[in-house]
């Protein structure tokens, strides 16, 4: 291993033989550092965390810090993060709370830039990026390859769905389906998000069935959701991506972002 000696490594922690961790940089007790991770000068990881492999830690970032939750009394509780991360400057990920898993979880491949931050209990999929200062309140659900622009925020126990794509600035309340993309204050359905679908190699009959989909769940002047989740379900139920959709609509707590122009109201 590799670790500075202006590095500051607590007996308790277990680096890897293939970690390094530079000057300046702080390790906690109950951290540990598996094979390529890289904390670089004046990143910090506080314990109990698990950081995977070849998952770099920037300058002033802060992984494992205890929850900014008011009810958390020093319960047990961890950080887990998967392979091949990228903690920009500045990116935090606290630990959990008690008041759920006792488990931040990252997957793998994501990327947090600089200020983007993630909070107690938020799960997070694989290949996800996080703009600067995007920030997850607690217990968030992000989808594999979610996209958050810069200053987007989302509301604590809200849902962003696979692939689906938050613009720049936009506040999130309700949970953003599969595929979608919002932008606005409060943030608001503006369409599919082909160009991310398109990227991820996604059929166009695919995306074919996805648009029709949208348009009849979350068409204007379109028939109320419970109905439409049924036609939709009998005319397109065989694409696996509309049946994702569906079932992230149905099993919605706090509600799907409504689409831009429509009244308060509407389903």
């Amino acid at each position: 291993m590799a670790i500075h000696p202006l590095a500051h490594v607590d007996p308790a922690a277990e680096i890897s033989a293939g970690a390094a961790v530079g000057p300046f940089a702080v390790v906690g007790p109950d951290v540990v550092l598996h094979d390529g991770v890289e904390v670089l000068p004046h990143g910090v990881v506080f314990g109990p965390s698990e950081i995977g492999p070849g998952t770099r830690i920037f300058p002033g970032a802060v992984l494992g810090a205890d929850p900014q939750d008011t009810r958390w009394r020093g319960e047990p509780t961890r950080l887990v993060v998967g392979r091949h991360n990228t903690f920009r400057e500045g990116s935090t990920a606290h630990r959990a709370s008690a008041h759920g898993s006792r488990e931040t979880r990252i997957g793998d491949d994501n990327l947090f830039m600089a200020q983007a931050h993630v909070a107690h209990d938020c799960t997070i999929g694989n290949r996800c990026i996080l703009a600067n200062t995007a920030a997850l309140a607690g217990h968030v659900e992000v989808g594999d390859r979610a996209v958050l622009g810069g200053l987007a925020g989302v509301h604590q126990h809200a849902r962003v769905g696979r692939l689906a794509m938050v613009a720049a600035g936009s506040m999130v309340s309700q949970d953003v389906p599969p595929f979608g993309l919002v932008q606005g204050d409060r943030a608001r359905l503006v369409g599919l998000n082909r160009v991310g679908l398109g990227r991820a190699g996604v059929a166009s009959g695919t995306i074919k069935a996805l648009r029709s989909a949208y348009d009849l769940l979350f068409g204007r002047a379109g028939p109320l959701r419970a109905e439409a989740i049924r036609r939709v379900a009998e005319t397109w139920g065989e694409v696996p991506e509309v049946q994702e959709l569906l079932a992230f609509v149905s099993s919605s707590r706090r509600g799907v972002c409504r689409v831009h122009g429509a009244p308060d109201g509407a389903p």
